[in-house]
């Protein structure tokens, strides 16, 4: 067995001739070098995690200042900054309303845009001219009434869709903001989320209007009572979880008045772009105006004749 003697730590030869050629020389344990390490890899994390810090502050402040301003034309081209999938998603969701989804929690996501809602009431604007000039077409009222295009639907149909799609957002918005100041259960929606969902709401008229074009009085009712219907419930899933903390009678109020605009849109449009008894009016008032020019023209034949008579 190893004696004690021999369990002893024992110093090297060259350790010793070193020491003694230079006594001023210190010596370093182990243990001392480790704990040196450790404070060295503790002080390199702290500044990592600082400098992390510092790039991440760097950063979100150079996006703040990067963000352009309402004024400019970058701040307008992030709202038609989308692409073809998205739009098709919201599309699908203004046709598909089903309840307990709200067409800004499941489809804007805090992303809105004015791509679709201005393409949506350019396209509708033109559907709805075409559409009716069509209409009037095949519900002419006899074999003599000549055709004439009435291009001032475009104006009417641009003045009444745009006017709707934003015009109403704007007054819904406002009132929201001022309801939210009374009642701090009454949550609100930015402006351009609201504008999104009434001009993403309308999509379904495009095809209606296509479908409108039959000669059938019943069937322009029941296509346009069914867009209203599916319009109006994306509209109503839309903004009732942001008013049903209001007072009852307010709550109600706004539920009628966003209900009434919408219903008085529809009926509008039946009316004046796909009325039968507008058309047969019209066709009233070309074949009367054009009776007193047929009587001029006979009346002038008849004299013309009398004279070439009288003087042969």
């Amino acid at each position: 067995m190893a004696s004690a003697e021999d369990l002893k730590f024992q110093e090297f030869e060259e350790a010793s001739e070193l020491l003694a050629s230079n006594p001023e020389a210190t010596t370093r344990s182990i243990s001392d070098g480790q704990s040196h390490v450790h404070v060295n890899m503790s002080f390199n994390r702290e500044e990592e995690e600082g400098s992390g810090e510092e790039t991440d502050q760097t950063e979100l402040l150079g996006k703040k200042q990067q963000q352009p301003g309402f004024w400019t034309f970058e701040y307008y081209q992030t709202l038609f900054d989308i692409d073809t999938k998205q739009v098709l998603n919201r599309i699908m969701g203004s046709l598909l309303p089903l309840p307990g989804k709200n067409f800004v929690r499941h489809h804007l996501r805090n992303t809105p845009d004015l791509y679709g809602p201005f393409w949506i009431c350019a396209t509708l604007v033109f559907t709805v001219a075409f559409s009716s000039n069509l209409h009037r077409l095949f519900q002419r009222s006899n074999s003599t009434f000549h055709y004439h295009p009435e291009f001032n639907k475009v104006t009417i149909a641009a003045i009444a869709i745009f006017g709707y799609a934003w015009l109403v957002p704007l007054g819904l918005w406002g009132f929201l903001q001022w309801r939210k100041g009374s009642s701090m259960a009454v949550s609100s929606y930015t402006l351009l989320e609201t504008i999104c969902v009434y001009g993403y709401s309308l999509f379904v008229y495009i095809p209606t209007a296509f479908l409108a074009v039959a000669p059938y009085e019943w069937l322009g009712w029941i296509l346009l009572s069914f867009a209203m219907i599916v319009s109006g419930s994306v509209l109503l899933l839309t903004f009732w979880p942001s008013v049903r903390g209001d007072t009852r009678l307010a709550a109600l109020l706004t539920v009628t008045c966003i209900i009434t605009l919408h219903a008085l849109l529809t009926l509008g449009c039946k009316l004046y772009f796909f009325s039968s008894w507008r058309s047969t009016a019209s066709d009233v008032h070309h074949t009367t105006a054009a009776v007193p020019q047929t009587v001029m023209m006979a009346h002038t034949t008849l004299v013309t004749h009398a004279v070439m008579t009288k003087h042969t």
